[in-house]
Order: structure tokens, then C-alpha cells, then sequence
């Protein structure tokens, strides 16, 4: 919003946004957001294919420069971006659960993957091919295409899009806090829209302490969506089908191009292995390196992040 309107600062506008996020405690399940999921994808391809298009319109900028990571640090606060990105914010699980038919799962993510590699790499390369290493200075990367009312459509649809993930990665967090008060089975919604607002107080908060979007990410790539989106599933498959009596009444054999166990095992172990070491381990570290930093660089509460006029923004910063 910031963006569309200056007027304000960066943590006004977190608070306000905060306070609309709030009304998530009243959707009651996965299944409400099923709509919402669908314009939100909607609202993300509008703005994947405007910052592509937007980068091509504009071309290169004059003094456009293209570095290589300088550090260890960047290259893997990347590398944990890159697992973010394609591991489905970490609601695998989530999309499952809101699916009438389940078992159609593996096929539909399949297929949404691919749509959002496609999507993902062309505004990534075609913004980079602009701008260069000005994307380094700037979280998000609409920062750098100039004002127009294409621009304020896709930072509006990215808000609301921002407003439904939030509502759709709190739901597994409102379900535990129902649980541990003993009202998960009630038919009551206003009494469990009243118990999950201490859910939402603290993340609230927290945003407004650290509002560094691009190293959250960073952690969250690293931290979490390592363990929901790759190492846990893997890990879940190998113990599942760890007895032969098992993998004999399996319902689904091993694909075509792994015509073994073992190759499944194989690919299984290969996938946990790097992941925990490279995203878990050095991204890990990466991320909390990164973090730290921004921390040091624009302190506790900042009052506009990485704002123009703003003085701290001309200190020595790494942002990925």
C-alpha cells in the first residue's frame, strides 16, 4: 500500500492491515477459502505477467548491473527462496484437506507446479534483465517498476492475495488453539472466532517488530517449508512402506521411470539428505545471518523499511 500511497508510513500501514487480517478467524475452515483460492490465483497471475510485461515495456536501465551472490550468505538466502517458492508455502497439506477428491491430489499439484514455475521464472528473469542489482536494495520487487495504474492493480490484488494466504497458513494454527481449549468440536462459530484472536495478536505484533518481508521468507523457506514440503513427506512415504507387507499391497506402485523400491528409497533418502543439509543447514544459517543483519542495519520497529526518504536506507544493506 505503501506504494499506492506514501502518505503513510510502512508500520501505519502494517496496523491497519493487521486489523483486516483479523477478520480470518471467522472463516471456519479449508473449505470456505476454496473460492478465495482460485481469485487468488488469479490475482497472482495478473501480477506475474504484469511485472514480465512491465520489464519488457521498460528495458534495461541505464546503469543495469548483474553481480554474482558476493557471500555464502546471499547465495544460500537464495537458495532457501527458491525452496519457498516452489514448495507451495508450506500448506501442502492444507491444499489436500480442502480438496472434495483427495485422491486426484498428486495430478492437480503436478500441474501447478509447472504453471507456477512458468510463472515464477519468467517475471524473475524479465524484472532481473531490467533492473539488475537494484533488486538487491528493494524486498519486493514492485518497488522498482514506475507508478502507473497497472502497478496499483497488482500491489491491490497481491494485498487481498496476502489476505487469503494469511487466513489459509493461520487455519492449521486456529484448529491446534481450538484443540488445547477443548472447543474444536463445537458447533458455536462465534465462540471460536472469539478463542483464535490470541492466535493472531502475536503474529500482529511480530510483524510490526520485524517487517523485513524478503528475509522472513528467507526463514521461512529454510526453517519450515523444508520439513512440511519435502523432508517430512519423504520421510513419511520410506516409514510407510518400510515392511514388504506393505510395499506388496501398496495401492500406488512405484512410477514407470522408478520401476524399483529401492530406487524410491533411493530418491526418498536423496531428497531428505540434501534438503536438511542445504536448505535446513547452510540455508539455515543463511536466513538467520540475514536476518540479524537487517535487524542491526534498521533496529526494532522500523518505522518505514527500506523507504526512500528514509535514513537508514542508505546504510550498508544485503536484501534478497
Amino acid at each position: 500500500m505503501y506504494y499506492i500511497n506514501d502518505r503513510l508510513d510502512k508500520r501505519t500501514w502494517t496496523l491497519l492491515f493487521g486489523a483486516c487480517c483479523m477478520t480470518t478467524v471467522l472463516v471456519p475452515s479449508f473449505h470456505n477459502y476454496r473460492i478465495w483460492s482460485f481469485l487468488g490465483l488469479g490475482m497472482t497471475t495478473y501480477t506475474a505477467w504484469y511485472m514480465t510485461i512491465g520489464a519488457i515495456v521498460h528495458g534495461r536501465a541505464s546503469s543495469v548491473k548483474y553481480s554474482a551472490p558476493a557471500s555464502l550468505v546471499l547465495y544460500f538466502t537464495g537458495a532457501t527462496n527458491i525452496l519457498y517458492t516452489f514448495g507451495g508455502h508450506a500448506v501442502t497439506v492444507e491444499i489436500m484437506h480442502a480438496m472434495w477428491n483427495p485422491e486426484k491430489f498428486k495430478s492437480i499439484y503436478f500441474y501447478s507446479t509447472l504453471y507456477v514455475l512458468a510463472m515464477t521464472l519468467s517475471s524473475a528473469t524479465s524484472v532481473y534483465w531490467a533492473f539488475g542489482d537494484e533488486l538487491l536494495q528493494n524486498a519486493n520487487a514492485l518497488a522498482v517498476l514506475p507508478k502507473s495504474a497497472f502497478r496499483d492493480l497488482a500491489v491491490i490484488l497481491m494485498l487481498l492475495h496476502q489476505f487469503i494466504t494469511f487466513g489459509f497458513a493461520c487455519t492449521p494454527l486456529y484448529f491446534v488453539w481450538e484443540k488445547l481449549l477443548g472447543i474444536h468440536r463445537t458447533s458455536n462459530l462465534v465462540l471460536r472466532a472469539v478463542a483464535r484472536i490470541p492466535v493472531v495478536l502475536p503474529i500482529w505484533f511480530l510483524a510490526i517488530i520485524f517487517p523485513f518481508f524478503g528475509p522472513i521468507n528467507s526463514a521461512v523457506g529454510s526453517l519450515l517449508v523444508t520439513f512440511t514440503v519435502y523432508i517430512i513427506p519423504c520421510a513419511a512415504h520410506m516409514v510407510t512402506y518400510r515392511s514388504a507387507f506393505a510395499r506388496e499391497n501398496a495401492v500406488e506402485k512405484p512410477p514407470f521411470f522408478l520401476p524399483s523400491w529401492a530406487a524410491v528409497y533411493l530418491v526418498n533418502l536423496f531428497v531428505v539428505v540434501w534438503i536438511f543439509v542445504v536448505g535446513v543447514g547452510f540455508g539455515g544459517w543463511a536466513s538467520i545471518t540475514n536476518f540479524v543483519h537487517q535487524v542491526d542495519t534498521f533496529g526494532l520497529f522500523a518505522k518505514c523499511y527500506q523507504c526512500p526518504h528514509d535514513s537508514s536506507h542508505n546504510r550498508t544493506q544485503q536484501i534478497t
